[in-house]
């Protein structure tokens, strides 16, 4: 019988370990935790990221990687040849119900493990219960992606205080402060400068007048092999215009030509706005997940 353990990595193995993410996304298979979810994440920093990954290994084989993003949510992509393995899954499970913090300290608790069916079963038997439906969104990059109608360019360093602010206005929905601005351009430098840079291209939407109005960052997982959208924004005093279909369809451009098989998206189905606009440019959805829920 396999022997699986948990770890939590170092910096210097963040690449390796997204190569091996890399390596299990397929269009035939569930939008789980993706390399592009590790390259957002690193806007923290490359030394954030490792402290927040946890990795269960067999030996030198990885079975599975988890990010916890935030204290009480962990994201899990379990390799595909072992979603059905008894000791991994008992092993995680173990981890994650476990009071020693090994991933969660005691109260609420999310796991979000698409794919890995025999782990949400046993924690449904515990008692843990379905979380808010999401929506995956795919887009099939086989075929030639249509002009997304407005101006979009790949955005350059000297680029990131336009990029925040765009950003910021459409997530956060308050003024941006000097101290905010320098703070968010500095950590997406840092995201643009990490681990998982070389997979990710940022974009700059503008509208007719040379406004900035829309942003995405897309991330491959090579070639083959689907690209994640993450994030994507409209300034919040420019929706309603259909910028959000056009960034979206800029974004399966970018992917396309980055080899990606296909261009893939998730977002809670409770924002019908963002289902509607990634359904106009093309993306269509898949049946809704739900993650699990420790409530206490």
């Amino acid at each position: 019988m396999t022997t699986f353990s948990l770890s939590v990595p170092q910096a210097a193995e963040l690449p390796g370990i997204g190569a091996v993410l890399d390596s299990w996304q397929s269009d035939s298979g569930p939008l789980h935790l993706h390399t592009g979810d590790l390259g957002w994440y690193s806007l923290r920093g490359a030394n954030a990221t490792a402290q927040a990954m946890r990795v269960w290994r067999c030996g030198e084989r990885i079975g599975a990687i988890g990010l916890l993003d935030g204290e009480d949510l962990l994201r899990l992509s379990i390799d595909p040849g072992l979603s059905d393995d008894d000791s991994l899954t008992l092993e995680i499970e173990s981890d994650v119900i476990s009071a020693s913090r090994a991933v969660f300290g005691p109260g609420a608790a999310v796991v979000e493990a698409r794919g890995a069916a025999r782990l949400c079963d046993r924690l449904k038997a515990r008692g843990w219960n379905q979380d808010e439906p999401w929506t995956a969104l795919n887009r099939d990059l086989s075929l030639p992606v249509e002009d997304p109608g407005i101006r979009v360019e790949i955005a350059e360093p000297d680029d990131a205080e336009v990029w925040t602010a765009v950003h910021w206005s459409a997530f956060r929905g308050v003024p941006y402060t000097a101290d905010d601005r320098q703070r968010f351009v500095e950590r997406w430098n840092e995201m643009m400068s990490g681990p998982f840079s070389s997979q990710a291209q940022s974009l700059l939407g503008y509208d007719d007048s040379g406004l900035p109005v829309a942003v995405t960052t897309v991330w491959s997982a090579g070639p083959n092999r689907p690209g994640l959208i993450e994030p994507l924004a409209v300034d919040r005093e420019q929706q309603g215009h259909g910028y959000g279909k056009a960034i979206a369809i800029a974004a399966a451009r970018s992917l396309q030509r980055l080899g990606s098989s296909s261009a893939a998206v998730a977002t809670p189905s409770a924002n019908t706005a963002a289902v509607a606009a990634y359904s106009s440019a093309g993306y269509v959805p898949r049946a809704e997940v739900r993650d699990l829920r420790r409530d206490k």
